[in-house]
């Protein structure tokens, strides 16, 4: 199941929590647990808001499962052409980013093979969703692209085994971890060329785990203006999602609705000679299998 945030083109009001059909149309999550309610099929009302209903974990997604088995859903239904997708958890509790975690990338940009996983955080000023356009701020002139299969948490997880790690995610989607390599360079720690406000799409949708059987082989790929920049696949991660999870668990405590964003595979703009940043109105496409396919236009601000 793909679960999204939307709302109606013409209007200014609040993304909702929705869901996509086979037949590519958004249902709106809460107008259908509310007619399921008085159907009698269930007694659980699911919420509108996207934040609220991942906090509520996986329960809730279970919920929303039962609904898209059920084919009435008319009164609340809406094409794509009719909306506008939003970052699909809505806002972004934490947001655990992962560095040098595919050897290739770790080579060319002549670092090392790290022996834990290198971590660092994103913002909520940073995140936009999967329709928005990257800010190209004049803070920096050397603004790139990272592709990465990103982790959405679905139970509270704490100190977890990585053998049942799987178990406490809600599934996956896909993130831009753009970055000004001119800032994030300039001192050892990376938060300020990371971090920049409106730079890192999430989405277009969080894909549930039961359609991805193994998050270690996905073909995972991006392009700047329909040029292929990076082509590898998650069985190249250093680090396995599982890993990453129980690694990360044992740190910190994982909430419900935060996120995991698992490293870059080579192929970044920074690596290329001459360099191949991304410039004013260039539009970036990240593609991972069993996801889909996010689109971003780069603006200068």
């Amino acid at each position: 199941m793909k679960l999204v945030s939307y709302r109606k083109k013409e209007s200014d009001s609040s993304f909702r929590m929705g869901f996509i059909t086979d037949n590519e149309e958004v249902v709106d999550v809460h107008l259908a647990s509310q007619h399921a309610i008085q159907a009698g099929n269930t007694t659980i009302e699911l919420p509108f808001q996207p934040e609220l209903f991942y906090q509520k974990g996986q329960d809730f997604i279970d919920e929303a499962t039962k609904l898209f088995g059920s084919s009435n859903h008319r009164d609340f239904t809406y094409s794509l052409n009719e909306i506008q997708l939003g970052m699909p958890l809505g806002t972004a509790r934490k947001v655990i980013c992962v560095g040098k975690n595919y050897a290739e990338h770790v080579a060319e940009m002549k670092s090392e093979i790290p022996e834990f996983p290198v971590l660092f955080a994103k913002f909520d000023n940073a995140i936009i969703g999967p329709e928005e356009e990257i800010h190209y701020s004049s803070l920096t002139e050397k603004l790139d692209y990272e592709v990465e299969l990103t982790i959405v948490i679905g139970r509270e997880a704490s100190h977890v085994f990585e053998e049942e790690a799987l178990d406490y995610v809600a599934g996956y989607t896909i993130g831009n971890d753009t970055s000004a390599r001119d800032l994030q360079k300039r001192t050892p720690q990376w938060l300020q060329g990371k971090s920049l406000d409106h730079t890192t799409p999430i989405g277009p949708w969080v894909v549930t785990k039961d359609e991805i059987v193994d998050p270690g082989n996905l073909t995972i790929a991006s392009y700047v203006n329909n040029e292929k920049r990076q082509y590898s696949n998650t069985k190249h991660l250093i680090f396995s999602v599982p890993y990453l999870v129980s690694f990360i668990s044992n740190l910190i405590t994982l909430k419900p609705g935060d996120i995991i964003m698992t490293g870059t595979p080579d192929g970044v703009g920074f690596a290329m000679d001459p360099p191949g940043y991304v410039k004013d109105k260039d539009k970036v496409k990240l593609e991972i299998e069993g996801i889909g396919i996010m689109e971003n236009m780069v603006k200068k601000v």
